[in-house]
């Protein structure tokens, strides 16, 4: 993560992403775009940020290969919540579990601006 180049200390680094504004926090929840996408030719580069929509698939961790749409991206915790992809808590009720997006692949786009 690069926030600035002018130190390499890990604890202002960590100040730097509990205090960065959340449209810096937008461009650590890209995730890399898949060859048959890119093959399409409407996506030229080689990660995007996610969007609430988008189809991707989970490529490592407990739950792989799975295939879902966003529901939600927690940009303050850098986290995506993608449906199907759900953890039974102690009393029996099914929350989303929260998923790293270097653990995620996109597969299909929602309409971009």
């Amino acid at each position: 993560m690069k926030f600035s180049k002018l130190t390499k200390q890990p604890r202002k680094k960590r100040k730097a992403f509990y205090n960065a504004a959340l449209h810096e926090l937008q461009k650590l929840v890209a995730v890399h775009v898949s060859k048959q996408l890119k093959k399409t030719g409407s996506v030229k580069k080689r990660a995007l940020p996610v969007k609430t929509g988008d189809k991707v698939r989970v490529v490592s961790g407990k739950f792989l290969k799975r295939e879902g749409r966003v529901v939600r991206v927690d940009l303050k915790k850098t986290r995506v919540f993608v449906e199907g992809i759900i953890a039974k808590k102690q009393g029996g009720k099914e929350v989303l579990v929260p998923l790293h997006p270097s653990n995620l692949m996109l597969i299909e786009l929602t309409q971009r601006n």
